[in-house]
């Protein structure tokens, strides 16, 4: 089915309940089943955890972290899910044995994915009856940010499955990234691997402490990696002959013994050197805290990403594009018109609050306007309209703060409009917060229909103009709003 209405989870753990928390998010029900004892509750206690990370990210219509429920056998999640997402521990027998279970109790449609991160799909699929169905779908902690997810198929793999693996994993907000052979570790951990013995070598002969490499990346190259990853950043290193000119003046480098891709022995001298300085760099920070430290600052680098659409930040702005353009209520000739129209919802984002946890002044500004979007898509005010040369620009914002605004706040709107012509839009929103529905703030702007393209006053036309002519015939006779016009004054004492 696609799309997927219930997400299958096998196995609860971090990766399980990463996926748990990702479907989740995306207004998905979740059926998930683990063999360990406390296995449900472990995976409710994960869910809470991760729950504020992607409300900052943004929630889709109906997601709620309740809408999850935890079964006694895989046979039953097999039964209930769309699609199921194995994510037991990485032990090829055991994987083999449990996708023989799978494949027997799920619906011939469905397909089987696994979380591996290095194993082949064709031995894990060797004793299935349908291994067609069957491919990996390797995500990265946490499943619930990250969004790369590798796309492997075995040698019975059918392409139909591997089309619909990807389908839903974009519909989930991923990367989905087809290895294009059926290789161990695919693509990315074998890169990371590669970083991973350096590091215990370099570790390991003493010669830099865990936190003194791991700056090493934080304050460079990782930086770099970001937003364009390892390639591309050589080939600005050469200037403007580019990758060519950076291998003819650095390949000679690459004789010369810098590094030792063979992985050193694991002693206990090495295991007590890493152990030792990671907890020096944890400072006494529970895994927790950290979890949350490292959630918050991959939700800043993402969010600074999408301002220049690039990496991650490019697939957070089409999912923010998708959450505003889901259920969106569009104007239709001779459809009721409410009064006032309630066109947008919105929690407050991370990044609106103050020191105090308090919405900042311009943050309302910020929301006030993504108020007016939701208008303008209500009236046909597009992407092909503006294409056209035709947009509008605000001249003038009045803006009343009521009542205090904190991050743990939902918000909803009430749009009015208190005036139009050919050429100029009024329009009054008012800021309720959702849960004790209180008004907390109110503003009203002043808006002027440009031709874009002479840059000057334009009449509206098209669409959004029978539209906007539509709204105000059911508005003007509203009565007036409490702050419309209001203006500030010192009041003698």
């Amino acid at each position: 089915m696609f799309p997927p209405k219930t997400f299958g989870v096998v196995g609860t753990g971090v990766i399980g309940t990463g996926w748990a928390v990702r479907a989740l998010s995306r207004g998905l029900d979740v059926v998930a089943w683990d063999p360990a004892p406390d296995g449900a509750e472990d995976l409710r206690s994960g869910i809470r955890r991760a729950w504020p990370s992607v409300r900052k990210l943004g929630l889709y219509e109906g997601a709620h972290p309740d809408r999850v429920s935890f079964v006694d056998s895989p046979e039953e999640v097999c039964q209930a899910a769309d699609f199921v997402q194995e994510s037991a521990p990485e032990r090829e027998k055991l994987k083999r044995d449990l996708h023989t279970r799978l494949d027997a109790a799920t619906p011939g449609s469905v397909v089987i994915a696994s979380s591996s991160s290095g194993l082949l799909p064709t031995r894990i699929a060797s004793d299935s009856s349908n291994p067609e169905r069957i491919v990996i779908g390797h995500p990265f902690n946490p499943v619930y940010l990250i969004p790369l997810v590798e796309i492997v198929a075995g040698e019975h793999t059918s392409p139909s499955t591997v089309e619909h693996a990807t389908a839903v994993y974009d519909y989930l907000d991923m990367y989905p990234l087809l290895v294009r052979n059926e290789i161990p570790g695919y693509l990315s951990d074998r890169l990371a691997e590669a970083l991973w013995r350096e590091i215990l070598h370099l570790v390991n002969d003493g010669m830099a402490t865990t936190g003194e490499l791991d700056d090493a990346i934080r304050y460079g190259p990782g930086l770099r990696w970001a937003g364009m990853g390892n390639n591309l950043i050589f080939h600005l290193a050469g200037g403007r002959g580019g990758i060519r000119h950076m291998l003819d003046q650095f390949g000679p480098a690459l004789k010369l013994p810098w590094t030792k891709l063979e992985a050193p022995e694991l002693t206990d001298s090495l295991i007590e050197s890493m152990s030792k300085g990671i907890t020096a760099q944890a400072a006494g920070r529970s895994v927790e805290e950290l979890e949350r430290r490292r959630d918050d600052y991959l939700i800043a680098i993402m969010r600074a990403l999408r301002s220049v659409g690039v990496g991650a930040g490019e697939l957070l702005a089409r999912r923010e594009a998708r959450r505003y353009g889901q259920g969106a209520t569009i104007w239709s000739e001779g459809a009721p018109i409410p009064a006032p129209l309630e066109l947008f919802r919105c929690d407050v984002e991370p990044d609106w609050v103050d020191y105090n946890n308090h919405m900042t002044e311009a943050a309302y500004l910020t929301a006030f306007g993504w108020a007016t979007d939701a208008l303008f898509r209500y009236i046909g005010d597009d992407e092909t309209y503006r294409a056209g040369g035709h947009s509008f620009y605000t001249v003038e914002t009045h803006i009343n703060y009521l009542r205090e605004v904190t991050g743990a706040d939902s918000l909803r709107f009430a749009t009015r409009i208190v005036g139009l012509d050919h050429k100029r839009l009024h329009i009054y929103h008012e800021m309720f917060d959702s849960e004790t529905r209180g008004l907390v703030a109110v503003t009203e702007q002043m808006l002027l229909h440009m031709d874009t393209d002479h840059a000057r006053p334009a009449p509206i036309i098209g669409t959004p103009a029978r539209a906007l002519a539509a709204i105000w015939m059911s508005h003007q006779n509203m009565p007036a709003p409490e702050y419309l016009g209001r203006v500030m004054a010192t009041k003698d004492i």
